[in-house]
């Protein structure tokens, strides 16, 4: 040994911890498990048939009857809930958006399909107006103004119906001001007490949803941008007004949109408030990843359980991911 060696001192050494993998786990500060995932899952029209999303690898549409299936897969890996989201039929979308509160719709089909099937799977919900507007708006068009006021008294009856479908969880996504105390004081007043508000609270107008559109056929639909509801990406103050407002207004739990581009809004968020934070990581996220793990480029379940990883980080309790059933498989 040299003299210089025989005299160097080291007190802390943070390789000390990392040299074997049960001292690795030993003090890890984050985990990831099934339990934090919501699973999102589209839905179609037809029997016995499944239809691949090409800008989704590996997410497909779900016809009604299979749903059972799904249901079941999701509860055998140990994932709490899955949302429904609906592939419309392109006729039956109108200005006035009507068949968002048909109680015989794809949503509430497949609410009471999921919870027929699995009653302990909690059930989520979106509420918004574009998978039913001809616009593929989420709000309803008039002389090209989304109107904020009418459009909540139809999100309601939105509302009411995927309640009485038996939904566990609505998600308003519509980012509409004042959605939030309308629904719930509809919940209250009709005999739903126990059902619960995830807000959408901070919902930006980003450029990563492209893939979802295809996926719910609001692509080809809409009209314009939008950017005079959804939140400008520049602003993070903004987002806790609206969080603190929706909490206020009766939201249980509240979610940043997107995720990974937004952590530090995440972060932010659940370090004010408290409350259960989520974080939805979006189509174009995960687009992103299988992309480039398609080409070789990366790999996919490792890039996936550092991107789920990130947000557990972040402070988020739980995410919607499109690889919950790939994350919840190899997490066994």
């Amino acid at each position: 040994m040299t003299e210089s060696n025989h005299n160097l001192k080291i007190a802390t050494r943070f390789r000390r911890l990392k040299k074997i993998d049960a001292l690795r786990r030993l003090v890890q500060e984050n985990t990831v498990s099934p339990s934090d995932f919501i699973w999102p899952i589209f839905v179609m029209d037809g029997k016995g048939e499944t239809a691949e999303i090409p800008s989704m690898p590996g997410v497909v549409r779900y016809t009604i009857d299979l749903l059972p299936d799904v249901a079941r897969r999701a509860n055998r890996l140990g994932i709490p809930a899955v949302c429904v989201f609906p592939y419309t039929d392109p006729v039956l979308k109108t200005q006035t958006c009507e068949e968002a509160w048909n109680p015989n719709n794809l949503s509430n089909r497949a609410i009471k399909t999921i919870k027929d099937a699995v009653p302990d799977l909690a059930v989520m919900t979106d509420i918004a107006l574009d998978p039913y507007n001809i616009n593929g708006h989420d709000g309803i068009v008039r002389d090209g103004t989304i109107v904020n006021d009418e459009t909540v008294q139809a999100l309601v009856r939105m509302g009411r119906s995927q309640a009485e479908a038996g939904a566990d969880i609505l998600g308003p996504s519509d980012m509409m001001d004042g959605r939030i105390a309308a629904l719930r004081q509809m919940l209250e007043c009709d005999g739903f007490q126990d059902v619960s508000i995830l807000s959408y609270a901070a919902k930006y107008a980003s450029a990563f949803y492209g893939p979802f559109r295809d996926a719910v056929g609001a692509s080809g639909a809409l009209v314009g941008d939008k950017k005079t509801y959804q939140m400008n990406p520049a602003n993070s103050d903004e987002a806790l007004r609206i969080v603190q407002r929706d909490i206020e207004e009766g939201a249980d739990m509240v979610m940043v949109k997107p995720g990974m581009a937004y952590l530090d809004v995440c972060q932010r968020v659940k370090s004010k408030f408290g409350a259960p934070t989520f974080a939805y990581q979006v189509s174009g996220e995960y687009a992103m990843i299988q992309a480039a793990s398609q080409n070789g480029w990366l790999d996919a379940d490792d890039v996936m359980f550092e991107s789920l990883m990130s947000f557990k980080r972040a402070g988020c309790d739980g995410i919607l991911t499109y690889f919950a059933p790939r994350a919840a498989e190899l997490l066994g």
